[in-house]
């Protein structure tokens, strides 16, 4: 697998490159790689992926994030090689930050850091993918947090105190299982995480966050049968994020953003732990 970047031919056979800011430094991608959507979104550009999650080796496709976790390393980086890797400028060594599931998200992160050397990163920073839900939304993270993230093949509920992950419950069920089950199914699975946060949980925290109401998020949010369900089963006033399947990579956005801004921010953040 080669990490060098084809150069861009015009017709006239004359290489040129995309516009970009003069600062280098400033170069940077957002990534939420989920199961069924891989999106990225490049500095100074906005949004430029919202694509299919899948890698074509030979003569089938294949899909190398299942269920919330990459299966496919190598495919991984080759899909985001033929993805991203003509639309960055050259010479330049990006800032990369990449959403994660909070849970398995240690092996998660390690294969997303393995498969985005193919970008040839300066930096790479993991973002829990509540935590960007909550950002990409301008939620106000200084008050307890309940975010349930509802995608195509995993459904997470996580609750952020302060901005940091305090629990977190997941569920390999999510859309695309709409078509072999009713929409109540995925409303009790998440009524029922919620309901063992509750019972664990010895402050407030969770029952303020309820209280609040949860900020629903990922493709489930633009699906009203799983609305209206979940709100009858939480007896709670939920909170659709605008544009809710985009919320994660939006989020991841912001952090890049900040981490331009503050550049002692990138040196800061502690490495993400490797598996033994």
């Amino acid at each position: 697998m080669s990490a060098t970047r084809r150069p861009r031919v015009t017709a006239g056979s004359a290489v040129r490159h995309r516009p970009w800011p003069l600062c280098r430094q400033c170069c940077g991608v957002a990534l939420d790689m989920g199961s069924a959507r891989t999106r990225a979104w490049i500095s100074g550009r906005g949004l430029v992926l919202d694509v299919p999650t899948v890698t074509f080796p030979g003569a089938g496709a294949v899909y190398p994030i299942q269920r919330g976790a990459i299966v496919d390393t190598p495919g991984t980086a080759r899909m985001l090689d033929r993805l991203l890797g003509h639309r960055l400028p050259r010479f330049t060594r990006p800032l990369i930050v990449v959403t994660a599931p909070v849970l398995d998200g240690v092996a998660f992160r390690a294969a997303a850091r393995t498969a985005v050397e193919v970008l040839l990163p300066r930096s790479v920073l993991t973002v829990p993918g509540a935590r960007a839900v909550a950002l990409g939304a301008g939620a106000d993270l200084s008050r307890p947090l309940l975010v349930v993230d509802i995608g195509a093949h995993l459904t997470e509920v996580v609750l952020l105190s302060d901005g940091a992950v305090v629990d977190a419950r997941r569920t390999a069920l999510g859309t695309i299982d709409l078509d072999s089950g009713p929409p109540a199914q995925i409303s009790e699975a998440v009524a029922g995480m919620v309901t063992a946060m509750l019972r664990q949980d010895r402050t407030s925290l969770t029952l303020d966050a309820l209280h609040r109401g949860p900020l629903l998020a990922g493709g489930g949010a633009l699906r009203p049968e799983i609305t209206y369900h979940l709100t009858g089963r939480l007896h709670a006033p939920l909170r659709a994020v605008a544009a809710p399947h985009t919320a994660a990579v939006r989020g991841a956005a912001a952090l890049l953003h900040a981490a331009h801004t503050h550049p002692s921010l990138t040196a800061s953040v502690p490495p993400t732990p490797r598996p033994h």
